[in-house]
């Protein structure tokens, strides 16, 4: 048995004038929490430092670039970071990165795994970006990632720690089943993801209602067609007028919850994951070697899939 106690640390609401500081003080708290059950990990949200900024428009490069973090761990996030290590816990923690890059100056919507000892061991930038890149002031609020960061390029390999081979994702990934399926054929056992999602869906409003059924849906769908464990947390709660879906989870390589959110506030929930019962599955109804038959997905992996159909 590789068994691993893990902490889904969901966060309330963050102001828009809220300071960093405070944020990671909150988290701290829940960081604490979790070395006291036993935690060797805890994941964090999307976006966890700030509140949502993509909700509003400006074409101020600056108003928008104070939203980023050039460095990381910077003078707000060190405690968390130096906390962490003390307590002999790793995280992931979401956040906007401003980075430079051949001397071009880069936004992404990054995730980033630390270890136990403080270091920063795998840094994902999120590759789907939903919403829309100009105004559109018939919302009741935007959703600008398009606008304010540019898709990463990362493929969905995992890193080997806490145990197992562990992926990151962000937020809209999690609707993609390739993402899974990809990261289970590199190996991972284990998927880590925050998400910030909003009740109301302005392009289909019809759907409002089953913004929390869709959340559990595709990831728990993940978890079983891949057998492996997914922990999916929240930015939860009613945000500068925004309400967020909360009913963050840590999924089973069955598909099953083991452990549930039932707040829209900073809220710890706990579950011991064995990365062994990813066997349960793998060597079973979805064995990928027995039973896939990739040649006949062609459609799949191509950038243009007109050009294969007959």
């Amino acid at each position: 048995m590789r068994e691993l106690v893990v902490g889904a640390a969901q966060l309330g609401p963050i102001a828009r004038d809220e300071p960093r500081e405070s944020a990671v003080g909150r988290m701290i708290a829940l960081l604490e929490d979790a070395a006291a059950r036993g935690c060797r990990l805890v994941v964090f949200p999307e976006l966890a430092l700030t509140t949502f900024f993509p909700r509003w428009y400006t074409e101020d490069q600056a108003e928008i670039d104070a939203w980023f973090e050039t460095d990381m761990p910077n003078a707000a996030t060190r405690p968390l970071f130096e906390r962490a290590k003390s307590l002999g816990v790793g995280f992931y923690l979401g956040y906007a990165e401003l980075t430079i890059e051949d001397g071009r100056t880069r936004h992404y919507n990054t995730a980033i795994l630390v270890n136990a000892g403080g270091r920063i061991i795998k840094r994902y930038r999120k590759v789907h970006l939903p919403g829309h890149a100009e105004n559109e002031p018939w919302r009741a609020f935007q959703h600008l990632e398009k606008r304010y960061f540019e898709p990463g390029e990362s493929f969905f390999e995992p890193v080997n720690a806490f145990g197992g081979e562990i992926a990151l994702a962000i937020c809209n990934d999690r609707r993609w089943p390739e993402i899974y399926r990809e990261a289970a054929l590199r190996g991972a056992e284990m998927v880590l993801l925050g998400y910030n999602t909003p009740v109301h869906y302005p392009p289909a409003p019809e759907h409002d209602h089953l913004q929390g059924f869709h959340n559990h849906l595709v990831m728990q769908a993940g978890a079983y067609q891949n057998g492996m464990w997914v922990v999916g947390v929240a930015k939860a709660g009613r945000e500068e007028g925004c309400d967020l879906i909360g009913e963050s989870c840590i999924i089973a390589p069955t598909g099953e919850i083991v452990a549930l959110c039932s707040t829209l506030g900073d809220e710890l929930i706990t579950a011991p994951c064995d990365f062994d019962r990813c066997a349960e599955i793998r060597s079973n109804v979805f064995n990928f070697a027995l039973h896939r038959r990739p040649q006949l997905y062609p459609l799949l992996s191509a950038d243009d899939p007109s050009s294969l159909q007959g």
